[in-house]
């Protein structure tokens, strides 16, 4: 998020997130709400090295699961006055679909002006990113050694008995955001199902700031086997530092995305071999008449 005006403090308001207090490397939460049970600081039985690698590669199995998947994005970003009203939002409804070649693309079905702009802020090419793919987060093994991964507890997310580990970046790459947080892992799918945090870096160059507020997703079952996000929230007070004419300011940000409509996507082209549709071994050769 771009401003006229470095983090000074950040956190979460809203029924349902984790309050913590952070630096750029390292994540405390302070508070969950109901729904998170007590933590169970034992070692597990099985080696947490083991857990993570068992749920990489059940994470990299999904992500391959999701490229095969439509839905529609409802995002929404909004900036609170004092009282807790809306005095800017940006608002967008995207469907994530493939085009006739089977190619992934985004195509944007409703997207009214943005008016952002009357409280001194805009929309930042890397606020698109954390929508798109950041507060999505996926972890796979080919993702496992860009990050810090220390193992927790257990502690149940409703009914479901989790593995909670804390991730960080082991080093910041130009142009690429990381997870700075936490995840709650299913003991028994080893899938992500929630995940708390924020995406990082923050650009604090004074009077230049790309700063983006805490957030927290939440995955279900869609199709009986795979976790897939439905809810996000993300809220946050952020400082931007008055440039040269302009004054110090807090904007109270707050991030809301929901996914929904999930379809497998089934595709129509046919592979033709020697006169015959291999796509389906029961179609009849153009010289044949079809079975009844």
């Amino acid at each position: 998020m771009r401003g006229k005006w470095l983090i000074a403090w950040l956190f979460v308001a809203s029924a349902g997130l984790a309050g913590f207090a952070q630096d750029k490397d390292t994540f405390t939460p302070m508070a969950l709400d109901s729904g998170f049970g007590p933590m169970d600081v034992s070692q597990p039985s099985v080696a947490p090295e083991q857990v993570i690698r068992q749920f990489a590669a059940k994470e990299t199995e999904f992500r391959e699961a999701l490229n095969h998947y439509t839905y529609r994005r409802f995002a929404k970003v909004e900036v609170l006055d004092d009282e807790n009203k809306v005095a800017g939002e940006w608002y967008e409804v995207d469907d994530v679909v493939f085009d006739p070649s089977g190619r992934r693309m985004e195509k944007a079905v409703y997207a009214p002006e943005s008016t952002l702009e009357r409280a001194g802020i805009s929309m930042s090419p890397s606020d698109m990113q954390d929508i798109q793919h950041g507060y999505p987060f996926v972890l796979t093994t080919d993702e496992v050694s860009e990050y810090n991964i220390k193992y927790v507890g257990r502690q149940k997310v409703d009914e479901l008995e989790c593995y909670v580990f804390n991730v960080s970046p082991r080093e910041i790459q130009k142009g690429k955001r990381y997870l700075l947080g936490r995840i709650w892992v299913d003991a028994t799918d080893l899938q992500i199902v929630v995940t708390d945090g924020r995406m990082v870096p923050d650009d604090t160059k004074k009077g230049q700031e790309d700063l983006h507020p805490p957030f927290m997703t939440w995955r279900q079952q869609v199709d009986g086997h795979y976790w897939f996000p439905v809810y996000t929230r993300g809220e946050g007070m952020l400082h931007f530092t008055g440039g040269k004419g302009y004054m110090d300011q807090d904007v109270h940000i707050r991030d809301t995305v929901k996914y929904a409509e999930y379809k497998r996507f089934g595709s129509t082209a046919k592979i033709i071999y020697n006169g015959q549709d291999i796509t389906n071994p029961e179609a009849p050769k153009p010289d044949e008449k079809p079975k009844p």
